[in-house]
């Protein structure tokens, strides 16, 4: 009979113990009534001497029992030579079905149609399993300054895999992540293998476009919702407005002394433009990529640039020297 979990279960509760009666008495009636057909032990009975444990002897009259040792290598032997064969063809299986379902995640109809929505621990999978079937380009725009540690280590480990399989990938941050020191090591390591990294001045949405034939961008329900747009015309916008951003992003580089020249400059023409807006410090910081604090420091700056004490005599000074924080590099002096 095959051998399965049934009778192991029987095995162990019944035919075990009737195995140690048969050793301790020096054998078993061959006309004892429990293993005679529909006795209680008839089964357990079958299934000792299925197995080889228990023997006839040589008159008829007894069942002996045969040492385990003996018996036990051609009982587990086979299970585990099937075991082998069973783990191998469920590794082809698995292969099988990851080809079918990198057909069905590139699809339409694997997220409802060309506009789906994503939410909670679904986002999280879901967007590694584009990566993990990224073909050809990865677009991806970062607006925070920094991702956690968790989630950066988990990010890295997927791209650096993706770029190592030949995909290009270019990605976007605000000037304020080059404080990060995650972020920096994040960058350092996928730029290794191939990945360019710029960073921008001006506030951005998070978005995500894998082989410009899928988009993920957030949901207007905030951080727990996602949109998954594989209308052609649709991503095609977004990647022109990737693309825009991406032209006057400035590279994110491990030489970068003079660069933080600049990105200073920016940073404060940004600054300016917030306050002369009239927002909220916690909207301004938003925009910046910077915490309400470190935002705080930036206008404390300008007014001591400036060498005055408010707000409001700091946007009165401004106006009066015609300062809007767009001016070029070279009128941006306001030192006269």
């Amino acid at each position: 009979m095959p051998l399965g979990q049934h009778e192991r279960g029987m095995f162990e509760e019944q035919a075990t113990p009737l195995y140690e009666e048969i050793v301790a008495s020096g054998g078993l009636s061959a006309t004892d009534k429990r293993i005679v057909k529909r006795g209680e032990l008839h089964e357990a009975f079958e299934l000792l001497v299925e197995i080889g444990l228990v023997v006839k002897s040589d008159d008829g009259a007894q069942w002996r029992a045969v040492d385990p040792a003996a018996v036990q290598a051609q009982v587990v032997a086979p299970l585990g030579q099937q075991g082998a064969e069973l783990i191998a063809e469920s590794a082809h299986w698995a292969q099988a079905f990851s080809t079918l379902s990198h057909a069905w995640r590139r699809s339409p109809t694997a997220v409802g149609g060309p506009f789906a929505e994503i939410r909670g621990a679904t986002i999280g999978s879901f967007l590694a399993s584009m990566v993990s079937d990224a073909e050809e380009e990865l677009l991806t725009a970062q607006p925070q300054d920094r991702r956690g540690v968790k989630q950066l280590g988990a990010a890295g480990a997927r791209e650096i895999a993706a770029l190592r399989r030949g995909v290009k990938m270019r990605t976007l941050y605000q000037h304020a992540a080059r404080r990060g020191a995650d972020t920096r090591k994040y960058v350092a390591a996928v730029t290794a293998e191939g990945a360019e990294v710029r960073t921008l001045d001006e506030f951005f949405n998070r978005l995500i476009v894998v082989d410009r034939r899928l988009a993920i961008i957030p949901s207007h329900e905030g951080v727990s919702a996602a949109m998954v747009i594989s209308e052609p015309s649709m991503v095609s916008y977004l990647v022109d407005m990737f693309e825009r951003h991406w032209e006057r992003a400035r590279p994110f580089t491990s030489s970068e002394t003079s660069l933080m020249r600049d990105i200073a400059a920016e940073q404060r023409a940004m600054t300016i433009r917030m306050l002369l807006e009239g927002r909220a410090d916690p909207a301004g910081a938003k925009r910046l990529g910077v915490s309400p604090r470190t935002y705080a420091g930036y206008v404390a700056d300008l007014k001591s640039e400036f060498e005055i004490e408010t707000r409001f005599q700091l946007g009165y000074e401004m106006g009066k020297r015609g300062i809007s924080g767009r001016e070029t590099d070279e009128g941006s002096d306001t030192s006269s």
